[in-house]
């Protein structure tokens, strides 16, 4: 394993982050395709093992049940100094709005909830899922400051936003002595590349970590079209959501990540995640088999080629926007 810097930090993260949201009762959540407690412990020892330090949940993932489980598994199996723990918090409900909860009260509210479900005194990035815009963004810097000032978390994160959103955000924490955020957390891979038109060049010239999540686009990067079926390939209503409009130019870049894999004698997993390694600090790799983490971390050592970079990006064209971003652009 390698370890390399978050962004201007001083946390050493792994190359390879553990992503954490295919974890949790499936009763207690959106997701029926979760994993229990037994086997998401053999996960999370597998990834210790082979070297992973960096490991990333939230409190949306199958209501809190997710940072429970990671929580008591790196207790049991390493000390806290050895990891490093990213969660995130969700915007305001219209019931806390309702209420009058402001901004503050409410990131209050959601990082006591971890630090519980963690069994944790401190998180070291704290991640401001996604754009919420019924609340200024001031006090969602303030309350991100108070947090830090308490010593629950060590540095923020966001996820889910627009270049300008981060760059106005980071302006403002700037002007206000305000914590700024020290990672994003964006949608990018081999077939949804959106990211590299503003955030990525963006985050390079301010040295703010890239830790993207959907690492292999929900499994399409992992695997060639009609094996590997799974409860989650099944049943994923987001992912479909995120894919199933691009399926057929995606298709091309899949077939060539599959004719290099058999070149190379690797896997789709480290060839779509060697490229992916090459533009981005760390990316956030879901797993819910033993064989998920071994490939994650075997792609740390592949080293593709100029031209076999250049033959994985060429049939790449524009997509739309998809997911979460999808809707923040319908609000903005």
């Amino acid at each position: 394993m390698e370890y390399i810097a978050l962004g201007k930090t001083d946390l050493k993260v792994s190359r390879i982050c553990m992503g954490c949201m295919g974890f949790g009762d499936s009763s207690r959540g959106q997701h029926s395709w979760t994993l229990d407690e037994e086997h998401s412990r053999e996960i999370i020892r597998n990834g210790l093992e082979q070297g992973i330090n960096f490991f990333d949940t939230a409190i949306g993932y199958q209501n809190g049940t997710s940072e429970q489980y990671l929580g008591r598994a790196l207790r049991d199996m390493t000390q806290r100094n050895n990891v490093v723990v990213a969660t995130k918090f969700l915007p305001r409900t219209p019931e806390e709005i309702q209420k009058g909860v402001s901004g503050q009260q409410h990131i209050e509210h959601m990082i006591d909830a971890s630090l519980r479900n963690l069994g944790m005194d401190y998180v070291d990035l704290y991640i401001y899922h996604m754009w919420d815009w019924n609340t200024p963004i001031y006090d969602i810097l303030d309350g991100l400051d108070r947090v830090v000032k308490a010593g629950k978390a060590r540095y923020i994160g966001i996820s889910n936003c627009f270049a300008w959103q981060l760059a106005k955000a980071n302006a403002l924490a700037s002007l206000e002595g305000f914590p700024q955020f020290v990672s994003i957390q964006g949608h990018y891979n081999l077939i949804f590349r959106e990211e590299e038109r503003e955030m990525v060049p963006y985050c390079q010239e301010e040295n703010i970590a890239l830790t993207p999540y959907s690492a292999l686009a929900s499994g399409r990067l992992s695997r060639r079209p009609g094996e590997g079926n799974t409860k989650r390939a099944a049943e994923d209503s987001y992912a479909k959501f995120k894919y199933d409009a691009t399926a057929a130019q995606d298709a091309v870049i899949i077939d060539r990540v599959a004719e290099l894999a058999d070149k190379r004698g690797v896997t789709m997993t480290e060839v779509s995640l060697a490229w992916l390694l090459t533009k981005v600090t760390s990316p956030v790799v879901g797993a819910t088999k033993l064989h998920h983490v071994d490939g994650a971390v075997k792609a740390v050592d592949l080293k593709l080629t100029e031209e076999e970079t250049a033959y994985l990006e060429e049939p790449y064209v524009p997509h739309p926007l998809a997911g979460v971003m999808a809707q923040n652009k319908k609000k903005e």
